[in-house]
């Protein structure tokens, strides 16, 4: 008998037939759907699988390495607030968003991390220049404060290009038709394709990882030089979490697409919506979970429904006292294209304890 949990308390038909379907291969040992989980492809968003010798590259997804990462500030919220507009345009002007990368290559000793022939290649076409780049979509940089007002930069993005080729190129060596989304295929852990896919997410995580540190470097600078002229800035806290990898446990290979990594005393980021802020946590280390939770509050409708269903008067109503970019463009992030992270959190109680719930002063997205 599988091992199989559901964490949700309502699930579309979609994701539900997407996640049987994945529990039904052979080689899917254990599998978890947490509470913000909805349909993908082969996998659902917010899937959690363990697997006896296999390695899927559709399992973990296209953003390998897609993460969070926050730190905790010697800033307090009254010193942000009267530059909050002068931060807000900092942001763009120092952090690509969107397609757009750097002019000048960022600055990264990656040479300690092995990558394949194939992946060298990518790299050298224009990973560097993608090295601090905040991508489109739900990724975004937040600058918010929690209940004692101390300021925090939260920000969520992945392994941008790099790992969406890298992923493509995997998928497609796995698929027995050459169609990257197409079935449950992968490779054995044992066998060199398997081999070289395990090395390249791996440097795909340490891509990821860096980028959001060289974002999270730009943003102290800015809101520092701002906030505090002349004051070098200071990290009290740093925590960074994935939520699209591929691990080995105790013989099993745990795929984790759209799910936060939870052990007992890990500490993690889920994010909620533009509004809502994110909440800092710390994993229970629930097994029927896989150490797993969500990796936020999971879209309640597609973004092209979002675009044409979403109201922009009640979206900047919404949004009224946090800087950040009101108008068609973000209009499929809205509050309300999310699930209620509220509701959300409730069900992963037995999977994770709050300890901070950060308010959102400024939101950037592309």
């Amino acid at each position: 008998m599988k091992q199989i949990k559901i964490f949700a308390d309502h699930i579309e038909p979609d994701a539900l037939e997407q996640f049987h379907s994945a529990m039904n291969q052979e080689f899917a040992v254990k599998g978890a759907l947490m509470p913000d989980a909805h349909s993908g492809y082969s996998l659902p968003i917010g899937a959690v699988v363990a697997t006896d010798g296999m390695v899927l590259p559709a399992w973990v997804g296209y953003d390998i390495g897609c993460g969070m990462c926050a730190v905790r500030t010697t800033l307090l919220k009254h010193e942000i607030l009267p530059h909050r507009a002068k931060i807000f345009d900092g942001m763009y002007r120092v952090i690509p968003t969107g397609f757009h990368h750097n002019k000048r290559p960022a600055a990264w000793d990656y040479q300690q991390y092995p990558m394949t022939p194939m992946l060298k290649k990518l790299f050298d076409k224009n990973g560097m220049s993608q090295l601090g780049s905040l991508g489109s979509g739900n990724h975004f940089i937040e600058i918010c404060h929690d209940e004692e007002n101390h300021v925090w930069v939260v920000i969520h993005s992945g392994s941008r290009n790099l790992g969406h080729s890298t992923a493509t190129h995997y998928m497609k060596l796995a698929s027995k038709s050459g169609k990257a989304r197409e079935g449950h295929f992968g490779f054995r852990v044992d066998s060199e394709q398997g081999q070289d896919y395990i090395t390249d997410m791996r440097f795909c995580l340490e891509f990821a990882l860096q980028n959001r540190q060289e974002m999270i470097n730009r943003a102290l600078r800015e809101i520092y030089h701002l906030a505090r002229e002349g004051e070098k800035p200071q990290r009290l806290a740093f925590i960074n979490r994935t939520h699209n990898h591929a691990e080995e446990k105790d013989g099993l290979w745990i795929h984790r697409k759209g799910a936060t990594h939870a052990e007992k005393g890990m500490e993690g980021v889920i994010p909620g919506n533009m509004r809502d802020g994110s909440f800092i946590v710390v994993g229970k280390g629930n097994e029927e979970s896989l150490n797993s939770s969500s990796h936020g509050a999971g879209r309640a409708m597609s973004r092209t429904r979002a675009k044409n269903a979403i109201n922009m008067d009640k979206f900047k109503i919404q949004m009224k006292g946090i800087t950040s970019k009101v108008g068609r463009s973000t209009l499929d992030e809205a509050p309300d294209a999310y699930k209620d992270i509220f509701d959300v959190m409730k069900l992963q109680k037995d999977l994770v304890d709050v300890t901070h719930h950060l308010l959102p002063i400024i939101n950037v997205k592309a």
